[in-house]
């Protein structure tokens, strides 16, 4: 029964599948009922290709979803922007869901009782089976289990929605069977695969930038060209009604009162939670964040100010309590249950971010260049907090010194982490290089203390008072801007005017997020009108609509001109560069050498074991462009121009050689299997994308 009771929490699993990038079966842990009939009403969230989807059964999967929502995160409240975001899961899962059931129609995809017989009782069954009926020590399933399971009646019930979930997983397969059926791979593909993924190239090029073409007020842009470029790409340039907005906002800030407040109430608690018994019904009742019973914290549990308070000999005692320590926002009260060693030891840093961009040679040699200038000043004694603050691209490690306090390696990426913990206190290292840029790193400590404690959390929120004060500031500008002018009133109180990118009717806002009653305000409008004052969680906004967009496309803006614009430019100076690139490599004995000399500002690059799987050259940087032209290019003979990251380049591979020992038929088989899964996975995504792109799917919820 233990494992039937389990499962009467995830009754009415949904399974789906074929996500947008990757082909995936999830299980969905909400209530709906597959057959898509709630009961008869004439009230309807939408349709799909003509299909009507109830009210009821949208609503049914929201709920469940709020409901999962609330499981998964204990004591988390449910906000107005949280709402809206479920409600666009729960929409667009039960749209997926009517698309899913329509290809089942299509492909005449049925399934027959002995076919979810056969399916249970094989060596590898459906995914929910798998999920509930494994032996954890063997890893097969348990079948004694299983069938205890199917033949309790108390399970009649549950058992029969279970069975509904296998059904759809089996239909689901047959499903993607059909569709795999369409992919295929030949002998040729894999054996380029192979090819290009082992062979390492020699080549010299004369790679030219766009800016050898000259400026961009050389190669001007007329509004036709732009009109033109728009109508041809339109259909790239599709979205829903969107709106725009300027605001100004009234943050709901936490006073230094409000704080006090909170500080003073667990001080008052502190003795009752010292003497308390049974810690775990004490924290339920008390703190805002009652999962935090006997849980063992490190140092990088804690902003630095607050793991200092407790992470010190005379507190790391059992029994201790320590606190109220104020820490991100909420106050933690903390009672010391045992002292361990951590079971990895944590470390913190400072760090100086250089950004640049690893397709370009130029900005390599930049962040090189700055890299050596600021180990020079390091050797020179200015301290590495000021260095930090004027050099490093993190704003906000920057704003203090470079300081990123105390983390896990699990927490950094894999060189980061493994720069700092394979370095000393005290020491400086780098550069080192990740997908964020160069860092060059001060570790300033390690610990391996570990406290099991239980805590009381409370959240410092502003208090009616304060709620009550910002609302009055609202309120007053509000009417101000509605009398005298939005502009003009944000001005005159100096306060600063935001502006919103487009947004849908159910999507975030940037910057501000969800918010249903700001949405509402937006499409009910018209251009120029002032809101009311909307009160949303953070804060409260006063808002003047400035763009209405109800033509189905995106417009052709300032901003969207300016983009088309800047890639009308490029286009233009590829166009002159790869003819001025063509006439430098015709006639008689030109090699790239004497192109070179010829042209001022243009240099020969030569390099060896330049890779095709990754776009590295050697000594210049990666540029997967040019590399893939160079692997189609025969050796010995002097290329036209080929397009690189950053412009054009002219080419000549010297050879091409496959490694020593290479066994290219073992490799063959290897890469194989991967490139037919890719192609499946791709042709998935662009079938089901396609799919709902080209659906008709009327959205008609209020």
């Amino acid at each position: 029964m233990a494992v039937m009771s389990s499962l009467r929490d995830k009754t009415h699993i949904i399974l789906y599948t074929l996500l947008a990038a990757f082909l995936a079966l999830i299980v969905f842990e909400w209530g709906m009922n597959f057959t898509g009939n709630t009961g008869k009403t004439n009230n309807q969230a939408g349709k799909v290709n003509g299909k009507a989807i109830p009210f009821s059964q949208y609503e049914e999967v929201y709920k469940s979803m709020t409901e999962n929502f609330r499981r998964s995160n204990p004591g988390a409240e449910v906000t107005p922007e949280t709402e809206l975001g479920l409600q666009e899961q729960a929409w667009n899962a039960v749209v997926d869901q009517t698309l899913l059931d329509q290809q089942f129609e299509k492909f005449g995809i049925s399934l027959q009782d002995r076919e979810v017989i056969e399916a249970l009782d094989s060596s590898n069954p459906p995914l929910v089976i798998r999920q509930n009926f494994v032996n954890p020590a063997t890893g097969a399933i348990d079948r004694n289990k299983l069938d205890l399971a199917r033949r309790d009646p108390r399970n009649k019930e549950l058992w029969t929605q279970l069975e509904k979930v296998v059904r759809r997983e089996l239909m689901v397969n047959k499903l993607i069977r059909a569709l795999q059926t369409l992919v295929h791979v030949t002998d040729r593909e894999v054996g380029d695969i192979v090819s290009r993924q082992f062979t390492l190239f020699s080549a010299s090029f004369i790679p030219v930038p766009f800016s050898f073409a000259g400026a961009d007020s050389n190669f001007p842009v007329k509004d036709d060209e732009i009109k033109k470029y728009f109508d041809e790409h339109k259909e790239l340039l599709k979205q829903l009604p969107s709106r725009k907005a300027d605001f100004v906002f009234f943050p709901l800030t936490p006073s230094s009162k409000d704080s006090l407040a909170v500080r003073t109430e667990l001080e008052t608690i502190r003795a009752d939670f010292s003497r308390s018994v049974d810690d775990s019904d004490y924290v339920k009742v008390q703190s805002d964040r009652p999962t935090g019973i006997n849980h063992a914290y490190t140092r990088a549990d804690f902003s630095p100010a607050a793991g200092a308070a407790l992470f010190t000999p005379s507190n790391l005692k059992p029994g201790t309590i320590v606190g109220p320590i104020a820490d991100r926002g909420e106050y933690r009260l903390i009672k010391v249950k045992q002292v361990t060693a951590a079971a990895q030891p944590v470390a913190r840093a400072s760090h100086i971010l250089l950004r640049f961009n690893p397709a370009s040679r130029d900005d390599i040699q930049r962040v090189r260049e700055l890299s050596v200038i600021i180990f020079k000043e390091l050797q020179a004694g200015i301290p590495f907090d000021v260095l930090a603050k004027k050099y490093s691209a993190d704003p906000v490690s920057a704003a203090i010194g470079g300081d990123i306090g105390w983390f896990s390696k699990e927490r950094m990426v894999p060189e980061f982490a493994a720069a700092v913990f394979n370095a000393r206190p005290g020491s400086v290292v780098g550069p080192v290089q990740t997908q964020f840029g160069l860092h060059i790193i001060k570790v300033t400590g390690f610990d391996t203390v570990s406290a099991v404690c239980s805590e009381i959390v409370r959240n410092i929120r502003p208090s009616t008072e304060t709620v009550d004060s910002e609302r009055r500031l609202a309120t007053a500008f509000q009417i101000n801007a509605k009398e005298k002018g939005f502009d003009k009133s944000a001005a005159t109180q100096r306060l600063p005017v935001g502006k919103t990118g487009e947004f849908g009717r159910r999507m975030a806002i940037a910057p501000i997020g969800y918010s249903e009653k700001i949405t509402a305000f937006a499409f009910k409008a018209g251009e120029g009108d002032v809101s009311d004052v909307l009160e949303t969680e953070r804060g409260f906004y006063v808002m003047r609509l400035t763009g209405k967009n109800d033509t189905g496309y995106r417009l052709l803006d300032q901003e969207l001109k300016a983009r088309i614009t800047a890639e009308l430019v490029r286009e233009k100076k590829g166009a002159a560069l790869e003819k001025q690139l063509a006439t430098m490599a015709k006639g008689p004995g030109v090699t790239l050498e004497k192109i070179a000399l010829a042209k001022p500002g243009l240099k020969v690059v030569a390099a060896d074991s330049i890779r095709w799987r990754d776009g590295f050259i050697p000594g210049y940087g990666v540029d997967r462009t040019l590399v893939e032209a160079m692997s189609g290019l025969a050796p010995g003979k002097l290329s036209a121009p080929v397009k690189t990251s950053d412009g054009y380049a002219l080419v000549q591979v010297a050879r091409k050689i496959l490694p020593a020992g290479l066994n290219i038929a073992t490799e063959k088989s290897g890469v194989a299997p991967q490139l037919l899964r890719a192609k499946q996975e791709q042709f998935f995504a662009e079938y089901f994308s396609s799919l709902r792109k080209n659906s008709k799917i009327e959205d008609t919820r209020p």
